[in-house]
């Protein structure tokens, strides 16, 4: 894939002359006065009062139910830091665009002009009677473990931090794929991280609940180790990985590892530092978008190991498209209260089992392959993939119902198939 240029970055986003990538397209007739009056006054009356006797006729009335929220304060964004909530907007509206297109869901992406995490939050909880969820985005770590933690116990609709949960979903699903092709057992692995903000901890939370045991997590950062007793940059999430009990650099700690796990920065892995891990190492080299080692030299230094990035334009991308349209479209389906670790393991699980399918005509002409089976160079399936809403969504509504967060029954046989039809149509 052509290396994209800034200025057709910008031509895109204000191609046709329309500014952004979002718009408001209204759902019912509007063409006589008849259908103004139903639309507004005086029809519009009506479902007020029933809303108002009945709060859960919302979801039968307005667009509550088909409506995420995507919120930010732009402390955070992508890899660019602190640019300020306005400057998070294009992000945001990308964030909209791929809710629609991948699971139909609408979207409204909101910029909050507060840095102050009870001022944030405060903005996002009187925000509730209008959404069916939150998606957080772009919040600086460690703010937004608390801010998500909170609104999470104060909310009665699903909030989920995407930097968070969104990659550790698809890495657990990567990862389970990677260790059953090269028989490697998931409770004697030896994982090692580059990154311990959001997503590095998310992700390392994930993989313990996939069944890696705690103590066989190493986590790095820029100071080195996180080790225990450790004082430099430490908050209590990241403390909870602390391991060893002396400072370690990065390429000590991954001499003997298994997996090799980079949401840092890129090209602080070299060749020398591979050829330390074991046989056969499981190299995920997320930074985006330049990867912690270019996968050509990773696969060059070991020629037996499984590479995966966050890149398009390699085999194995480990991105969170493939996660959150299709987390919330089951959790809106059923109405569920929160995004729990039943629903994130659940979605795990059923990406893993995709990518085990044959892959079908489609999705290969829309990647220009001839062929695509599971292996080394195809451990989770394709973002472009119509068949990820069928399989992930009903396996997080299922979740949903079966740890009792869903408040909505569902039969998941006629809705796997409602699913079914709903992907051909949108991708």
């Amino acid at each position: 894939m052509a290396k994209i240029t800034p200025q057709e970055a910008l031509d895109y986003h204000h191609l046709n002359g329309i500014p952004g990538k979002l718009s408001v397209v209204p759902t019912k007739p509007l063409s006589t006065q008849r259908d103004l009056s139903l639309a507004y006054t005086p029809g519009v009356a009506t479902p007020v009062l029933e809303i108002e006797k009945d709060a859960s006729t919302a979801y039968e009335y307005t667009n509550k139910g088909n409506l995420v929220g995507v919120i930010s304060n732009g402390t955070a964004i992508l890899g660019l830091g602190n640019r300020g909530a306005l400057a998070s907007k294009p992000v945001m509206e990308g964030k909209g665009v791929l809710f629609k297109k991948f699971a139909g869901i609408d979207v409204y992406d909101i910029e909050v002009n507060a840095t102050d995490p009870e001022v944030f939050m405060q903005v996002v909880k009187t925000l509730e009677p209008t959404f069916g969820g939150i998606n957080l985005e772009d919040i600086r770590s460690p703010e937004c473990f608390a801010i998500e933690t909170q609104l999470q116990e104060q909310m009665s609709i699903p909030v989920f931090h995407d930097d968070q949960h969104g990659t550790a979903i698809i890495l657990g699903a990567a990862l389970l794929n990677a260790l059953e092709i090269t028989g490697k057992k998931i409770d004697q692995i030896k994982v090692v991280f580059s990154g311990a903000g959001a997503a590095g901890i998310s992700c390392a939370r994930q993989l313990v609940k996939l069944g890696v045991p705690q103590r066989n997590i190493w986590m790095c950062d820029i100071q080195g180790l996180v080790y225990v007793g450790r004082t430099e940059l430490m908050f209590p999430e990241k403390e909870a990985f602390a391991n060893g009990s002396s400072p370690a650099l990065l390429k000590e700690v991954l001499a003997g590892a298994d997996v090799f796990i980079g949401v840092s920065v890129a090209n602080i892995v070299g060749p020398e530092m591979l050829r330390s891990m074991e046989k056969e190492p499981i190299i995920f080299a997320m930074a985006n978008p330049d990867p912690e080692i270019e996968f050509e030299l990773a696969k060059a230094t070991r020629p037996d190991a499984i590479v995966a990035s966050g890149r398009s334009d390699y085999p194995n991308q480990i991105n969170n498209v493939l996660g959150f349209p299709f987390i919330f479209r089951g959790a809106l389906d059923v109405r569920a209260t929160r995004i729990n670790d039943e629903m994130k393991i659940a979605a795990s699980h059923a990406l893993s089992m995709l990518a085990h399918e044959p892959v079908p005509a489609a999705v290969l002409k829309a990647y220009g392959l001839s062929s695509l089976e599971y292996g080394r160079e195809y451990i989770v399936p394709k973002p472009l993939d119509p068949r990820v809403m069928e399989w992930e969504s009903t396996a997080v509504a299922e979740a949903a119902l079966r740890s009792g967060v869903a408040t909505r029954s569902l039969d998941l046989t006629q809705y796997r198939e409602s699913l079914r039809k709903k992907s051909e149509e949108l991708i």
